[in-house]
């Protein structure tokens, strides 16, 4: 399936946004996720089905100053 992941089309086979951040290897209490510009909670994120064309963004926290 298509989708847009941080502004980059990519075609991967992930149904769900759990699934997709799974694949992608992203981990941790600190991510936060949008699917077409609305917020996804991470306790929603298992049973939130993913479409084709859908824009995903994913924010991990970065250190520096």
């Amino acid at each position: 399936m298509r989708l847009i992941i941080n502004g980059e089309a990519q075609n991967i086979c992930a149904k769900t946004l759990s699934e997709l951040l799974s694949l992608m290897e992203y981990e941790g209490e600190w991510l936060a996720t949008a699917v077409n510009g609305e917020l996804v909670h991470r306790e929603e994120r298992a049973g939130h089905t993913l479409d084709e064309n859908d824009r995903i963004e994913i924010l991990t926290p970065m250190q520096g100053g």
